[in-house]
C-alpha cells in the first residue's frame, strides 16, 4: 500500500473528514477501558494530512475528557493528539472503522500494533489481544 486519501464519517454522517493515510505503516489497538469499550482502532497522521470537512465543532467530550464524539450518534471518528513526551509531535488519530472508502482487503492487510494501556505498560503487547 501507499499513501491514499480516505474519506470518513461518524455513523449518522454529521461529522466528516478526509485524510492521507498509509495503512501499511500500521494501525493500533489498545486494551485500556476507553479504547476497548469504544472498539477504538487507530491510524495516526500528522495534522497537515487531515482535513475536518464537517461537524468537528459539534463534537463533544466524553465525561472523562478522553475522547470527542458526535452528539447525534455517539461515534468517535477521530481525535486530535497534542505534542507530548511520548510522541513525535501533534497528530490526528483516525478511527479506522470510520473510513467509508477503505476496502476490506486494505483493512485486513493493515498491520496492527497492540498496546497494554490497561496496565499503563504502553510499550508492551498485552498478554491477550484476540478480543481487541
Amino acid at each position: 500500500m501507499s499513501v491514499k486519501t480516505y474519506h470518513g464519517s461518524c455513523q449518522c454522517g454529521a461529522v466528516r473528514f478526509e485524510a492521507e493515510i498509509d495503512l501499511s505503516e500500521g494501525t493500533g489497538k489498545c486494551n485500556c477501558t476507553s479504547c476497548r469499550k469504544r472498539r477504538w482502532w487507530s491510524a495516526s497522521v500528522k495534522p497537515e494530512a487531515f482535513r475536518a470537512l464537517q461537524g468537528e465543532e459539534t463534537m463533544v467530550p466524553n465525561r472523562m475528557g478522553t475522547a470527542m464524539f458526535c452528539p447525534g450518534c455517539g461515534v468517535t471518528p477521530f481525535g486530535r493528539v497534542a505534542k507530548a513526551e511520548w510522541n513525535d509531535g501533534e497528530s490526528v488519530s483516525i478511527n479506522v472503522a470510520c473510513l467509508d472508502d477503505a476496502p476490506p482487503d486494505e483493512l485486513i492487510a493493515a498491520p496492527v500494533t497492540y498496546y497494554d494501556g490497561l496496565n499503563d505498560n504502553w510499550w508492551a503487547v498485552p498478554s491477550e489481544t484476540r478480543h481487541l
